[in-house]
């Protein structure tokens, strides 16, 4: 009731100008909580990615107390110049038991190729505990043949599932022979990791940033795009083995942006990568990691001294 007893209709609230202001503010509030949000993200991606591993780590302990040693890094019969003729399947595949995907073991046909009919549908298949949360891999990715000479792509032999880790090869060239724990019909055993299981790399992050991985093996005929200055300038294609391992002679330490396609990288904040170590121990090695030290964690019985915290 007004002074003069008239009764008045109008209504407190905003004005156009306090609505902006108010509008301005929560804008500026969201803004400041958005790092803190996006980072409580990532910390929880990254603490999946380390349980992704340190499962990998029990399946491959599992693994070893059953068959007295790792699991292959690929399987693959050969001719007497050493070219694979398949079938192919991985060490990822081999533990599929050990992750509790018995099913999916029982469903590949391991005496016939990765790229066969038999497995069309199993080499297709993704797996939570292959994958890293923090990466954005497409589901599938094509396996190709390449020209050896020029490095140009050819036709595609198969598509294949993605996945994030790859074993450690050694310090060379992903091939047939390597330094590490995983190679072609590999069978090492702890005791033949004589360098110590704490300081011997076991597996490792690959963001499909840098490179393709797939969890079945190396499909028989494909090759990798690799790094142009291995040929002067030219694409040189890499050993299809590359798919399922990775290696540290690329005189880059982990986790730099610039180290040859088909190693270890990650989409962590902190510039490095995860690696799962033989005793089951996990570490995350940056790029201030001295090279030396990462040749040293990639071989099993390098006999090197490798002193201090790395």
């Amino acid at each position: 009731m007004s002074k003069n007893g008239v009764s008045s209709d109008r209504t407190s609230g905003f004005t156009l100008i306090e609505l902006l202001v108010v509008i301005a503010i929560i804008a500026v509030l969201i803004a400041l909580l958005l790092p803190a949000v996006q980072q409580a993200r990532e910390a929880a991606r990254r603490s999946q990615c380390k349980n992704n591993l340190k499962q990998l780590g029990l399946a491959v302990h599992n693994y070893t107390d059953q068959h007295k040693v790792l699991p292959p890094g690929y399987v693959s019969s050969f001719t007497a110049t050493g070219d694979d003729l398949g079938a192919g399947w991985g060490w990822a595949a081999m533990l599929m038991p050990q992750l509790d995907q018995t099913p999916a073991f029982q469903a590949i046909d391991f005496s016939s190729g990765i790229e066969s009919t038999a497995n069309a549908t199993m080499r297709l298949k993704n797996f939570s505990v292959l994958m890293c949360p923090s990466d954005d891999a497409q589901p599938q990715w094509p396996a190709r043949k390449y020209d050896p000479a020029t490095g140009t792509p050819l036709n595609v032999i198969c598509n294949v599932g993605s996945a994030n880790y790859v074993g450690m090869y050694g310090i060379s060239e992903p091939g047939v022979d390597g330094e590490g724990l995983f190679f072609r019909n590999s069978n090492v055993s702890f005791a033949g990791i004589t360098d110590g299981l704490s300081q011997t790399i076991m597996i490792g992050e690959r963001s499909h940033r840098l490179g393709e991985a797939t969890w079945t093996g190396s499909v028989t005929g494909a090759l990798l795009a690799g790094d142009p200055s291995d040929g002067v300038g030219q694409l040189v294609p890499e050993h299809g083995s590359g798919m399922v391992l990775g290696h540290a002679g690329e005189r880059h330490s982990p986790g730099d942006p610039f180290s040859d396609a088909n190693q270890f990288y990650s989409r962590h904040s902190g510039g490095g990568v995860h690696f799962l170590f033989a005793d089951g121990h996990i570490t995350f090695l940056g790029r201030s990691l001295d090279y030396n030290v990462y040749l040293s964690l990639a071989t099993r019985a390098g006999s090197e001294v490798i002193s201090g915290d790395y």
